[in-house]
């Protein structure tokens, strides 16, 4: 007959010993180590130089829009979390270079993963992943952001800064 053999109280007690020292090594370790708390929002720490955060649409120094409507970020989004609509350029009301621009721009922040992959599809670099990381809302619909809070500013007021018409709420 074989008897499961269990360890003595001996054994127990050197191992609960054991690990009680190793918890104590680790806080003696970082005993004498300067804090590292951050007073935010006061205080931000730097991020990484390839960190992803908020999206924006970037101009062109005229002030024309980089965004030529062509889809490809939102075709590359696997969360399918971005939504443009194309509209053409007139020579009255022109918004960008080519011959349409996004009338519609948006983005679902809720759905977004910040993968990136709509950055690395436009041909025309016209959307990039920024720095900014403060997206807290309250409310549902104000998670989708339209060409009003995407587009970077005009310089100097050169041209208007979106699109008439061109909100988040719009259908």
């Amino acid at each position: 007959m074989a008897h499961d053999k269990k360890p003595g109280l001996f054994a127990q007690v050197l191992g609960d010993i054991g690990a009680i020292a190793g918890g104590m090594k680790t806080t003696i370790k970082h005993l004498g180590q300067k804090p590292i708390t951050v007073q935010y929002p006061e205080q931000k720490r730097p991020v990484s130089r390839r960190y992803r955060g908020l999206h924006k649409l970037l101009r062109y120094e005229d002030g024309l829009e980089k965004c030529i409507g062509c889809s490809l970020c939102a075709a590359a989004c696997p969360a399918k979390a971005i939504r443009v609509v194309a509209a053409e350029n007139t020579e009255e009301q022109r918004f960008s270079p080519g011959e349409r621009y996004a009338a519609i721009y948006e983005i679902n922040m809720i759905r977004c993963i910040f993968c990136g992959y709509c950055e690395e599809a436009c041909p025309t670099g016209a959307i990039v992943l920024g720095s900014e990381y403060e997206i807290a809302d309250y409310e549902r619909p104000d998670f989708i952001y339209g060409k009003d809070r995407l587009l970077v500013p005009a310089p100097d007021g050169s041209r208007r800064p979106v699109a008439a018409g061109a909100t988040s709420s719009e259908e």
